[in-house]
């Protein structure tokens, strides 16, 4: 079993930044592919973005292009998001995820599922 788990959500004005953190626990973390969605109120839960174990990162959503990056730090078993020039149409909660195929992640059907973040931006 992994335990994920997300923090660095808030409230944060337009145009503002934050950065969230998924940190796994429990077996290795060693190889496994992770990604981040999010589900705004009333909305279906919405890939984001993910990436290997080796680093290769899917394509971004388009709504996130060129604001949303993802990294990670295999030796801190953690992966990271950096959202910058935040919208209000940002506003969701952000769920990690982790599995050990990347293609399994991106479909939204990793095995293993954070309690999610929540990201409020503001107008």
């Amino acid at each position: 079993q992994v335990q994920l788990v997300e923090s660095g959500g808030g409230l944060v004005q337009t145009g503002g930044s934050l950065r969230l953190s998924c940190t796994a626990s429990g077996r290795t973390f060693s190889g496994l592919a992770m990604g981040w969605f999010r589900q705004a109120p009333g909305l279906e839960r919405e890939f984001v973005t993910a990436i290997s174990w080796s680093g290769d990162v899917a394509p971004y959503a388009d709504s996130v292009k060129g604001r949303l990056t993802i990294s990670r730090d295999n030796a801190k078993d953690a992966v990271y998001l950096q959202l910058n020039n935040l919208k209000p149409e940002d506003t969701a909660v952000y769920y990690c995820a982790a599995d050990q195929d990347l293609r399994t992640v991106v479909r939204g059907a990793g095995t293993y599922w954070g309690q999610g973040t929540q990201v409020t931006v503001s107008s």
